[in-house]
């Protein structure tokens, strides 16, 4: 592996010591003019996707942004090892967090309106249900007193008068 896509791999955030090698590519250790110029047969089984860090896509875009003659963003992107798809997307990704920062309003965020109507609702049925438990023991009081004022008023000797046969 030469110097230069040593440092690309270290540098762009998509590896470094711990990145795994292709499959087929032969190790590190293995040099030209030694025994050792086999190929290594412990392949990775299956390649894997890299993945950049943000800051390294910013600096990307910042430097692609500053070059203005043709054919510099090419040398950017192979030096890089980068395609210009990856430019396109990590521009619209930084556009739509931009946005998305600037059209955040500042300060705490409101309160959810649906919570504050069911805390309302909860207070009213709190309420409801107190102001019938009462309405319940008043009326099972009046029943009592009206059970007691008539066996109260209630002729004592009087009893219903029985019909007459003919």
């Amino acid at each position: 592996m030469s110097q230069l896509q040593k440092r690309s791999i270290e540098g762009n955030g998509a590896g470094g010591p711990e990145a795994r090698r292709a499959v087929g590519e032969r190790g590190l250790g293995a040099s030209v003019g030694t025994a050792e110029a086999v190929p290594n047969p412990e392949l990775i089984e299956r390649a894997h996707r890299r993945r950049f860090t943000s800051a390294y896509k910013l600096r990307i875009l910042r430097e692609a942004d500053g070059l203005s003659r043709p054919g510099e963003i090419g040398a950017l992107l192979r030096r890089e090892g980068l395609y210009s798809s990856h430019l396109t997307c990590w521009r619209r990704q930084r556009d739509e967090g931009t946005r998305e920062a600037l059209s955040r309003p500042r300060g705490r965020k409101p309160a959810d309106p649906l919570l504050a109507a069911m805390a309302e609702l909860r207070g009213r049925l709190t309420r409801t249900e107190s102001e019938l438990a009462l309405a319940r023991r008043v009326i099972e009081a009046q029943g009592n007193v009206c059970a007691l004022l008539g066996e109260v008023f209630e002729p004592k000797g009087a009893t219903e008068p029985e019909s007459t046969k003919p």
